[in-house]
């Protein structure tokens, strides 16, 4: 199904927004690992948001997801003070893994085999 004009403009908002609580509350950084992310997708109805992050040099994944979990109240909290003029009701936040970094890597690694082989 075709995302809305009012879904991409609140995603982007809640991405933007996102992306300064995370900086400002170190989420970014986690185990000597990056946090970063990826892309923000609303519900028709706006009531949740979808929220896909890339973890990079991160060994448990799960571990750093639950703890981003963990503090879903802070993060909701900051972005309710930072949209409460654009939006009439926060969406609730759920958070999946983005693993397009992964498959990124799979692939390079393929070529890098292909290009091995071809070679004489």
């Amino acid at each position: 199904m075709q995302e809305g004009k009012r879904q991409k403009q609140v995603a982007g908002v809640l991405l933007h927004e996102l992306n300064d609580v995370f900086q400002r509350n170190r989420f970014n950084m986690l185990n000597g690992g990056m946090v970063s992310i990826a892309d923000v997708k609303v519900t028709p109805d706006l009531l949740e948001a979808r929220i896909y992050l890339s973890f990079f040099q991160i060994e448990d994944k799960q571990a750093a997801l639950k703890h981003i979990e963990d503090k879903n109240w802070l993060v909701k909290k900051e972005l309710a003070d930072r949209v409460k003029h654009q939006l009439r009701r926060i969406p609730e936040l759920k958070y999946f893994n983005d693993e397009t970094l992964d498959h990124v890597f799979k692939m390079e690694e393929l070529f890098k085999k292909i290009n091995e082989e071809k070679k004489p």
